[in-house]
């Protein structure tokens, strides 16, 4: 018997990943799968601080103390899910790719580029209805209609590196799916995905994410020059609702949400009229 037991979810195969995914030219240098760790942004913050290039891939296939935004746990049954992390170097020039560096106000872009990244790999493999709910959340819409979250992002800056990191539920059952207080949590199998398998999914959407992220290297980081402004804001299911946002200094701010502007913030409409810019803040539809 193999080293696992639920045969509806086989482990990732590292070599073919790798041989699959770094090629000459390409983002991705070194792609890891770990059986379990604490937190995949953890390990590549620190391989970052250790001088390790841009494009390396962590993935592990348990996460026993992930994290999402504002310090709340992320966590998934073992192989039920995608839980991977990367390492960027936005901010330093590359001649040989003929990127110029990226300043960093501009790097608050990457989640919203890893956010369209995934639904456009979510759409593709799993053929569900994939949205964006701002600023890092992947909606799918249920055998009802309904949306659910079903991946949420997290950047983090470290030194002059942005760690990403992405957990998708994938094959995680009702039963095993977290209460949460905003949006309920979903998974692709839930909401009737063609297919629970990670491999294919996980290659769409580091090839995907690739594709973005080289586009707006090229433009030095200018987000509506490379297309991804006008990408984000045709998935973006946050554009056009009452919002309540909740505020990282305790206040609050109800509206509607008019656009995402070319900066990434979310443009509210206030009742009187007034135009507000968020920077972060937690988004929850109201209607």
């Amino acid at each position: 018997m193999g080293p696992y037991t639920d045969l509806d979810r086989p482990p990732l195969a590292a070599r073919a990943l790798q041989r699959a995914l770094v090629v000459p030219g390409g983002l991705w240098r070194q792609v890891e799968v770990v059986a379990e760790t604490g937190s995949t942004n953890a390990d590549v913050a620190q391989a970052a601080k250790t001088g390790a290039a841009e494009g390396l891939v962590v993935v592990a296939e348990r996460q026993v103390s992930g994290r999402g935004r504002r310090s709340r746990e992320w966590v998934s049954p073992a192989r039920a899910g995608l839980t991977l992390s990367v390492l960027l170097r936005p901010g330093t020039g590359d001649a040989e790719r003929g990127w110029p560096g990226a300043p960093q106000r501009s790097w608050g872009w990457l989640p919203l580029l890893a956010g369209v990244a995934l639904a456009e790999a979510v759409r593709r493999v799993a053929e569900v209805d994939a949205g964006l709910k701002w600023p890092n959340d992947l909606l799918v819409a249920g055998p009802d209609g309904s949306d659910g979250k079903a991946a949420g992002i997290l950047a983090e800056v470290a030194g002059d590196a942005v760690v990403l990191g992405v957990g998708l539920n994938v094959s995680t059952r009702v039963e095993e799916l977290p209460s949460t207080t905003g949006l309920p949590a979903t998974s692709l199998q839930v909401a009737g995905s063609s297919s629970a398998d990670r491999d294919p999914l996980l290659r769409a959407l580091l090839r995907s994410f690739a594709r973005w992220y080289g586009g707006w290297r090229e433009t030095g980081g200018d987000a509506e020059l490379c297309g991804l402004l006008a990408a984000y804001r045709a998935g973006c299911r946050t554009i056009g609702r009452d919002v309540r946002v909740l505020l990282p200094d305790g206040g609050e701010l109800t509206g509607v949400a008019s656009t995402v502007d070319g900066d990434g913030q979310l443009v509210i409409r206030s009742a009187d009229g007034v135009l507000h810019r968020v920077s972060a803040g937690d988004v929850l539809h109201v209607r």
